[in-house]
């Protein structure tokens, strides 16, 4: 079996094998034994098995020679961690594996490309066996789930439609990030949308998105201070990237702000403000907004310093 155990490839066959101090043991014999039938094996070694996982998954996510087919190899004390963690690439199909029906079930159904493996509860003996079912199946072959009989034309129809379509989960998500997209409904008002600077405040820009109650997005660059002001209409804040402080000179107090954080500030209250990064937020007046200063920028900055000492 093991000597036309790659035949099932329709291209040169490369595995991209990595496992935790767990499974490490049972992955170097089995990455022996796929030397042994001359596949080209690369082996990232041992980290945590969240850490190799996700790396074995993005290898095999990221391959794309029509010359060579990539699959993976994980293994750790249960085989069940690395298989999650390579699954958050798209177009992996990482299956844990103890037996060789699984492997057989995993190709025939899921056609599986990263093996993941037990280094607690399975033998090096039966790993080999597991490996060689994994790497002589091919997608759709008769296999315990089909009771060893070809696969009825619908269903073998269904797994075909499956593989155009399951390779396409997770990669818009990651086009979108990539782009700097966001499905968040406050920065999606925005996107691609200029900030006009706020004259009044060195630092600051601003996008009205509505005129009456006022709301925006606010930008301030890093080191900025909004001397003490006050408005006629309170507002409500929320820090969409970056880190700020904010002084209520009139309660006394001080809240520092980071990203998902929220604040009230009452209409009347004067306040101050210094931005420690670049600094988004989404902000709400209760009415139309104004903006009334209590101090100049001078004294501002000489108040934050004393009080970020």
């Amino acid at each position: 079996m093991a000597e036309n155990a790659a035949a099932a490839a329709p291209h040169p066959l490369k595995i991209i094998a990595g496992a935790d101090s767990f499974g490490a043991e049972l992955k170097d014999a089995l990455v022996s034994h796929l030397r042994s039938l001359n596949i080209d094996v690369e082996d990232l070694g041992t980290s945590d098995y969240y850490s190799i996982g996700a790396e074995v998954g993005r290898r095999v996510s990221s391959s794309d020679s029509s010359d060579t087919t990539t699959r993976g190899l994980v293994a750790c004390g249960t085989g069940v961690g690395v298989a999650i963690f390579a699954n958050k690439n798209p177009g992996v199909f990482a299956t844990t594996c103890l037996t060789p029906a699984d492997a057989l079930n995993t190709r025939s159904i899921n056609n599986c490309n990263v093996l993941a493996v037990s280094g607690m509860s399975t033998s090096k003996e039966s790993a080999v066996e597991i490996l060689d079912t994994w790497l002589k199946t091919p997608f759709k072959a008769p296999c315990p789930a089909s009771g060893f009989k070809p696969w009825e034309e619908n269903i073998s129809c269904f797994f075909d439609k499956s593989m155009t379509e399951m390779p396409l989960i997770g990669k818009n998500d990651k086009l979108d990030s990539d782009s700097g997209s966001s499905t968040c409904s406050i920065c999606c008002l925005v996107k691609n949308r200029e900030l006009n600077p706020v004259e009044m405040i060195p630092g600051g820009s601003m996008k009205i998105i509505r005129e009456s109650p006022t709301s925006a997005i606010v930008r301030f660059k890093a080191g900025s201070v909004e001397p003490a002001h006050h408005h006629t209409f309170g507002h409500d804040l929320v820090v969409l990237e970056g880190k700020k402080s904010v002084w209520n000179l009139t309660k006394g107090e001080r809240f520092d702000l980071t990203v998902g954080d929220y604040l009230f500030t009452p209409a009347g209250d004067v306040h101050r403000v210094k931005y420690y990064e670049e600094t988004e937020f989404f902000i709400k007046w209760d009415g139309r907004w104004d903006m009334f200063f209590d101090e100049d920028l001078e004294t501002a900055k000489k108040a934050v310093e004393k009080e970020t000492a």
